[in-house]
């Protein structure tokens, strides 16, 4: 199971001034959609679902609602802040089968900068997808995918398709051909190569 559990209210009314009277009585609402079922309106303690959040592990992982003895496996998908007091105003959560495959955007990043040959010579990296998106087993979503750019020159791609990842996670059809990032010529190195012909 998940390592984060919420422990949850259902509300009873919703609206603008149901969830401003939630947001007043310390909670965060929020609506539990998915599974072929109705959506439900739930709220979360305030205190409780930052603590969630500062994990970093609430949003595009599993995560486990708890509704009195009831468990059930869920996925944030979005959470809403106020724009000026940057605090949790509203979150969706959707409900999962924990081994169901699913479609989720993880974070690209990428190490090794000084042992790649055409970014020690001034090289630029070029990132084209921040993130990415995979099919993964809901209780197997990685938290990042890491790309190595060790050995890359000048004009190294670096296609989704090349991507080492975890067993049972594939890139998502729709991104399969996409560059994730490239090595290209920096302006001062194309124009010391124009000095140098």
């Amino acid at each position: 199971m998940a390592d984060i559990i919420l422990n949850v209210q259902v509300r009873d009314r919703v609206g603008t001034g149901a969830a401003r009277a939630v947001r007043n009585a310390g909670m965060v609402p929020g609506v539990l959609y998915g599974a072929d079922k109705a959506p439900v309106p739930i709220a979360v303690k305030v205190g409780e679902f930052r603590k969630a959040l500062n994990t970093g592990k609430l949003l595009g992982h599993l995560v486990t609602l708890k509704y009195g003895e009831e468990l059930q496996s869920v996925i944030a998908k979005d959470v809403q802040f106020d724009p000026v007091i940057d605090v949790p105003v509203h979150f969706d959560l959707f409900r999962v089968d924990a081994h169901a495959s699913i479609r989720i955007s993880v974070p690209v990043h990428f190490q090794n900068h000084d042992a790649s040959p055409g970014l020690k010579r001034g090289g630029t990296l070029n990132v084209d997808h921040h993130e990415i998106e995979l099919t993964a087993p809901a209780d197997a979503i990685p938290e990042e995918i890491i790309v190595d750019l060790t050995g890359l020159d000048v004009g190294a791609t670096i296609r989704a398709v090349d991507l080492i990842l975890p067993d049972r996670v594939q890139v998502h059809s729709h991104h399969r051909d996409a560059t994730v990032a490239s090595i290209g010529a920096s302006k001062a190195m194309t124009s010391s190569e124009t000095e140098t012909a």
